[in-house]
C-alpha cells in the first residue's frame, strides 16, 4: 500500500458492511484512544518507569472492560504486570489466544525525535510516537476489531483470550512462569501474535519464524580506580583497550562469528528454499534508504534475506567506560563494558551458546585485566508451517483486505514468548503483524502508517469471521 490514503485503503477491504460502518463511525474515537495509550511512557527496561508500566497495564485493562470483554485483570508478577481478558460465549467456535506487549523501548537519542517521544501525533498518514508500531498500535488494532463486533452484533464470532505483557522489551522474564501457572485458563486452539510487520516495500506478509536471542554483558576491570595515563600508561593494561581486542576477536572481516561451535547446530537452507527466497522482490536500495547506511554488510556467501531471517548473528549493542566528557582527561579507566547480543536460528540453544561465548571471551582476553561475562536474558527460536490452518486463513484475510497475496517470511527479530507458547501450550504461534517495515521500531520517530493500521483492523475482523466456521484448526487437523 505504501503511502495509500485511508480512502484508498477502504476500497480494498471486504468485511461485513455493518462492521465497516461501525469502524467508519468510530474512527475519531479510535484514534484518540490510540494516542492516549501512546502517551504513557511504559519503558519496562528502566526502573524509574515502573509506575508508568503499571499505569499502562491499568489503562489497557480498563479499555478491555469498556468494550465489553470479560475477566479483565492486571495480574501481578515478580516484574511488570500481565493484562488478561477474554470473551468465551461461542461454544461451537474455536478459541484463539492473542498475544501482544504494552511495554516499549527506551527513547534515546531524544534529540532526534520530531517531537517528544511520548507526545504522539498523526500527520501525513502516519502516527508517530514510541510504541506506535511496537507494539501498542497492534494491541489497539485488536481492541478495535473486538469492539466493532461487540458493538454491531453483541457478540464475537469466536472465543478470544487476550494476554498482553509488560516485559517483552526486557526479556519477558515473568511471562513463562505466569503461563505455566495458568495453563487451564490459557487453553486454546491456536495462538496469534501481532508483533511483526510487512515485507520490504510494505507488502503484506505472514512471519513463519522468529530468531531466538542471547543477550550478554562483558565487564573488564583493571586497576582499582582510574589512574594517570602518564604515570601508569605502558605498565598496566587498559581495560578499554582490552575490551576492544576482545570485541575484535568476535567476528572476522567477512562477518563470520569466531566463537567455536557457534554454527554447529545451524540448519542450512536447501537449494529449493534458497531459490524461493531469491524470488522475493527485495530491493537493497530501499534498505539503504531506510537505514541511512552507506552500504550493506554481513556474513559472506549469503543473501540479504538469508542473513536477516535464516542465519545467526552477533552484534555489540553498546560500549562504555572511561572519560566521555568535553575536552580531555588523560586517564587509564578502571573498567570498560559492552552489551553483546546474538540472534539465533533453529536449532541453536541460547544456554549452550552462552557457555561457548563466555569461554571464548575469557580465552581471548589479554592478561592484566579481570573479565566477567554475564547472561542477561534470552529466548529460543520459533518456526511454524505455512500449511497451518490459521496461517492459511490469515493469508486469505490479508489478500481480501489489502488486495495482495501475502509473502511468507522469517523475521530477524525475537519474541521470547513465542517458543513458550509452542512448547508449553503446544500451540506454535501464527505471527500476524501489520507494521510497515520502515516503522523505525526501537529508534527515534517510530511510526505506523495509518493505512496499515486501519486495514489491519479489517483483516482481523475478516479473520475472526473466517475462523469461526473452522471447527478443527489445530495444526494437521484441518
Amino acid at each position: 500500500m505504501g503511502e495509500a490514503s485511508l480512502a484508498e485503503a477502504v476500497s480494498a477491504r471486504a468485511i461485513d458492511p455493518d462492521l465497516e460502518a461501525q469502524l467508519e463511525a468510530t474512527t475519531e474515537a479510535r484514534h484518540a484512544s490510540y494516542l492516549e495509550f501512546l502517551r504513557i511512557p511504559s519503558i519496562s527496561a528502566l526502573p524509574q518507569h515502573a509506575g508508568d508500566v503499571r499505569q499502562a497495564a491499568e489503562w489497557l485493562a480498563a479499555e478491555l472492560r469498556r468494550i465489553g470483554l470479560e475477566h479483565a485483570e492486571v495480574a501481578d508478577t515478580a516484574g511488570h504486570p500481565i493484562v488478561y481478558a477474554d470473551w468465551l460465549h461461542a461454544p461451537d467456535a474455536p478459541t484463539i489466544l492473542v498475544y501482544g506487549h504494552y511495554d516499549v523501548q527506551p527513547v534515546d537519542p531524544v534529540n532526534e525525535w520530531e517531537t517528544a517521544p511520548f507526545e504522539p501525533f498523526i500527520r501525513y498518514g502516519r502516527i508517530v510516537g514510541r510504541g506506535a508500531a511496537d507494539d501498542k498500535g497492534q494491541i489497539s488494532m485488536h481492541i478495535a476489531a473486538a469492539e466493532a463486533f461487540l458493538a454491531t452484533r453483541g457478540a464475537l464470532p469466536l472465543n478470544l483470550k487476550f494476554v498482553f505483557e509488560g516485559e517483552e522489551e526486557s526479556s519477558s522474564a515473568s511471562l513463562p512462569l505466569w503461563i505455566r501457572a495458568n495453563l487451564e485458563r490459557l487453553a486454546c486452539d491456536a495462538v496469534i501474535i501481532s508483533d511483526t510487520g510487512f515485507f520490504e516495500g510494505n507488502r503484506p506478509a505472514i512471519t513463519l519464524g522468529l530468531r531466538g536471542l542471547l543477550y550478554t554483558q562483558i565487564d573488564v576491570r583493571g586497576c582499582a580506580t582510574d589512574v594517570h595515563s602518564g604515570g601508569y600508561g605502558g605498565i598496566v593494561e587498559n581495560p578499554a583497550n582490552a575490551l576492544a581486542r576482545i570485541i575484535a576477536e568476535l567476528k572476522n572481516r567477512d562477518g563470520v562469528v569466531q566463537v567455536p561451535g557457534f554454527y554447529e547446530d545451524v540448519v542450512e537452507l536447501t537449494p529449493a528454499e534458497r531459490a524461493e527466497l531469491a524470488e522475493m522482490p527485495l530491493h537493497e536500495e530501499g534498505l539503504l534508504e531506510v537505514t541511512g547506511a552507506p552500504s550493506l554488510h554481513g556474513e559472506a556467501g549469503y543473501s540479504v534475506l538469508e542473513r536477516v531471517g535464516y542465519r545467526p548473528t552477533l552484534d555489540v549493542n553498546g560500549i562504555w567506560g572511561g572519560f566521555q566528557g568535553e575536552g580531555s582527561k588523560t586517564i587509564i579507566p578502571a573498567t570498560a563494558h559492552a552489551k553483546v547480543s546474538c540472534r539465533l536460528v533453529p536449532d541453536q540453544d541460547p544456554d549452550v551458546l552462552f557457555g561457548r561465548f563466555r569461554d571464548y571471551v575469557l580465552a581471548v582476553a589479554p592478561p592484566g585485566v579481570e573479565v566477567k561475562v554475564t547472561e542477561l536474558g534470552g529466548g529460543r527460536p520459533s518456526v511454524v508451517s505455512a500449511d497451518h490452518p490459521v496461517a492459511r486463513a490469515a493469508a486469505r484475510a490479508l489478500e481480501a483486505t489489502f488486495g495482495a497475496k501475502p509473502y511468507f517470511m522469517r523475521s530477524g527479530g525475537s519474541i521470547p514468548v513465542a517458543e513458550v507458547f509452542a512448547t508449553v501450550l503446544n500451540r506454535p504461534p501464527i505471527l500476524l503483524g501489520f507494521t510497515n517495515p520502515d516503522d523505525h521500531a526501537h529508534a527515534p520517530n517510530e511510526f505506523m502508517r495509518m493505512g496499515n493500521y486501519e486495514t489491519g483492523i479489517r483483516t482481523l475482523c475478516r479473520l475472526w469471521d473466517d475462523l469461526a466456521s473452522m471447527h478443527q484448526i489445530r495444526e494437521g487437523e484441518a
